[in-house]
This record gives C-alpha cells, structure tokens and sequence, in this order.
C-alpha cells in the first residue's frame, strides 16, 4: 500500500432550486475560454449547461468532467416533475456516446478547469456570475493514496500504442536501433 498524501479537490456544487435558467454562467464560461481571452462568446463551447424545462421552471446547471474513452453503459431514466430524463442528460463526462462538452470546431473534448489562471481568480467566473447564488464553489482536502504519475514518455508511448498498435511501434524501434 502506497502513502497517504492530502489532495485539494476544487468542486462546484449546484443548488438547483436556485437555478432560474438564466445561463449567465454558460455566457461568461464560454467568453472566459475564448482565444483571446473575452474576444467572443459561443455557449457551445462553454464548460457548464443548464438543463431547460421552461414551462415546468426547472433548470439543472452541469459542469464538463474528464473526458472517457469508452460509451457509457448506464441508460437509466429519471422522472422530474412529470418529465422522464435519459441519464445521459445529467452526466458531466465528455464522451463518444453524445456531442455536449466537446469544442463544436474541433470535436476536442471540453473539461471545466475552475478557471485556473494566473493569477489565479478566487473562484470560478460561473460562480461569480451566477445572480442567484446556485453555484458554489467549494476546496477540501482530502487523504488518497500516491499514485505514481507515469512520466512523459510512457504518456506519449500509451498514446502512439493506443492509434498505431504496440507491434508496429516495436518495429520501428527496432528498425531505428538498427540505423544506429
């Protein structure tokens, strides 16, 4: 078992029943990633999405998570106020199975980065233009075990192996240590 380290988790939680849909956060979101920083303002690529039933008044804010290589196998259904929601609907991951949190040009996937900058900003721009308090950032520590963080190369290695297939990358090795 490795040793415990204490690691900062930067979450933002959602009051839903505070949300009044207005999606200021997706406007500043999108604004504060734009390149240059506040040039333009695409709710698509924003980090954050309101969930919207306007008639019924329900708006339920979600943030971009990691991105997922596989397709989600949870299909469950959720009923709020008479409405039936497929799960995916909820999910923060950006992933094959749907379109939501990936940069429309690119296809990239999106992930909310809680707006770390420098200087860095003392809470996210969602949490700060959120007129009704909805969003609220939160930091906490917490003990989890070291995980040894593979270096560089065995990144780079994993992801060449990954699109190509490990025996072509031990043929070209082995072609160009035979050059050598």
């Amino acid at each position: 078992m490795g040793a415990m380290i204490k690691n900062t988790v930067k979450t933002i939680r959602i009051d839903v029943d505070k949300c009044n849909g207005c999606r200021s956060c997706e406007v500043i979101c999108s604004a504060y990633h734009a390149t240059p920083r506040y040039s333009s303002s695409n709710p698509a690529r924003s980090r954050i999405r309101v969930i919207r039933e306007p008639i019924r008044d329900i708006y339920i804010p979600v943030y971009a998570g990691e991105y997922v290589k596989a397709r989600c196998s949870g299909k469950e259904k959720y009923t709020i106020d008479g409405k039936e929601y497929d799960e995916c609907v909820f999910c923060k991951a950006s992933c094959p199975s749907r379109s939501d949190f990936k940069e429309p040009d690119s296809g990239l996937p999106l992930s909310c980065d809680m707006c770390e900058s420098d200087p860095p900003l003392d809470e996210p721009m969602c949490v700060q233009w959120c007129l009704n308090d909805a969003l609220i950032y939160e930091v906490r520590e917490e003990e989890v075990e070291e995980q040894a963080s593979p270096d560089k190369l065995e990144t780079g290695l994993e992801s060449l192996a990954n699109e190509y297939g490990l025996g072509r990358i031990v043929d070209v090795i082995a072609r160009m240590a035979h050059k050598n």
